[in-house]
């Protein structure tokens, strides 16, 4: 076979349109995970839409592109994956998400029902019984004095009450944890980070599956609200154990990472710490300033789903766009002083849990414990001190620690 036949039968690279600026950063590597927002400003000023040399794919890191992808799910899809796999032409590792995963109508009959579910009546209804658990549990980390503040608290706090609403088995839980790691892994590139998480989930998924079918589930909980729904034929019975997976998924580690970043701004930014504790009905406001500085999620995908044109450039269908949504709640065109953490700013406009029909399903629950763990601590917490470097916890898609440790002194009543 002559050279020139061996290179007809070569892939054929993706190629970017003539006027897109190439970049040649990988948002996935440690280097950047580790210290994201120089480079997520190298991303804005290239230009409003980019190419990913690294993964052959447009990004779009500005907090205008960003919400023009995302509030039009027609051309932007979902159920091409929100990971680089295209569910329309690879296999996935698992099943899609039926409710984050899937386009209307399928969506809209799904989140339906999911939402009425998590609604904030419904969550008002828990919010006493979260409060008196933060409460406690801010107490003894107080008498404690030094503590992991992931493991102790921002771990440890969902765990119990978000789980105990769920309904599922106490023993057992720590697999909720890697099974949630695996699942945002998985929306980014089957890099060595994912093949290492999902090589250790084996057990984690045993778990999961059982904890998610209706007998194991308690009477009175969201789980068991999903499967009422079945009964009342609004989903199917293997839909209902499959949101049940999606709700754990959703609601627990979107709350982990922001209660721990939450600790980490506050230990380092004590005079906004000051701020908050001198008004506790502060929290609330102060979260969404912590979603927008340190962004619980940092990237996922759309795909188009037919020729269209975007920021003047025009795209194929089928095409993968990595939306930074980290970057957008960083972005100075949107925000003034964007890289100042300040809790006095009006961040409702944040995209740290996305926007649009396929905002992050769990943001309601993330930003509820959020604003209660915040507020008891700022009740009774007069300082948060780092006690070390925190460790990070490397992820294809959600950023936080694995370690905080520090010690809190309380106030003096």
């Amino acid at each position: 076979m002559n050279q020139t036949a061996v290179a007809d039968l070569a892939p054929q690279r993706a190629m970017p349109a003539p006027n897109v600026p190439i970049v040649n950063i990988d948002p996935y590597s440690e280097e950047v995970l580790t210290d994201p927002y120089g480079y997520y400003e190298q991303l804005r000023d290239a230009g409003p839409l980019v190419w990913l040399k690294e993964y052959e794919t447009y990004a779009v890191a500005r907090h205008e592109a960003v919400t023009r992808v995302l509030t039009d799910p027609k051309t932007y899809c979902s159920s091409a994956g929100v990971g680089l796999t295209n569910f329309h032409t690879e296999k996935p590792w698992r099943k899609p998400s039926i409710i984050l995963e899937v386009d209307p109508p399928e969506h809209s009959r799904t989140r339906k029902v999911f939402v009425r579910i998590l609604s904030p009546r419904a969550l008002n209804k828990l919010r006493e019984r979260f409060e008196r658990e933060a409460e406690a549990m801010v107490l003894r980390l107080i008498e404690k004095g030094e503590y992991d503040g992931v493991t102790e608290l921002a771990e440890a706090y969902p765990l119990k009450v978000f789980a105990d609403a769920v309904g599922v088995p106490p023993d057992g839980r720590q697999h909720l944890l890697p099974y949630g790691d695996m699942v945002f892994n998985a929306f980014g590139p089957m890099n060595e980070r994912f093949k290492q998480c999902f090589a250790k989930l084996g057990p984690s998924i045993e778990w999961i599956n059982m904890a998610c079918q209706r007998e194991n589930l308690t009477k009175d909980g969201f789980g068991a609200d999903l499967y009422a729904a079945a009964d009342a034929g609004e989903l199917t019975h293997e839909e209902a154990g499959l949101l049940v997976r999606t709700m754990l998924s959703a609601g627990l580690d979107t709350t982990i990472y922001t209660i721990g970043n939450a600790l980490a701004c506050f230990a380092r930014h004590p005079d906004q710490w000051k701020i908050v504790t001198e008004n506790p009905g502060l929290a609330r406001q102060a979260i969404e300033e912590v979603l927008r500085y340190e962004s619980t999620f940092h990237s996922f995908y759309r795909t188009t789903t037919q020729p269209t044109t975007l920021e003047n450039v025009a795209l194929d269908a089928e095409q993968k766009i990595l939306v930074v949504v980290a970057s957008a709640n960083r972005d100075p065109r949107h925000w003034q002083n964007a890289d100042s953490f300040d809790v006095t700013r009006k961040a409702t406009s944040n995209m740290a849990f996305g926007t649009g029909i396929h905002g992050c399903a769990g943001q309601m629950i993330a930003r509820l414990e959020g604003e209660i763990i915040l507020k008891a601590l700022a009740t009774h917490v007069d300082k948060i001190e780092l006690l070390g470097k925190p460790h990070l916890h490397f992820n294809n898609t959600v950023r936080g620690y694995s370690s905080l440790p520090i010690r809190v002194t309380a106030k003096k009543h």
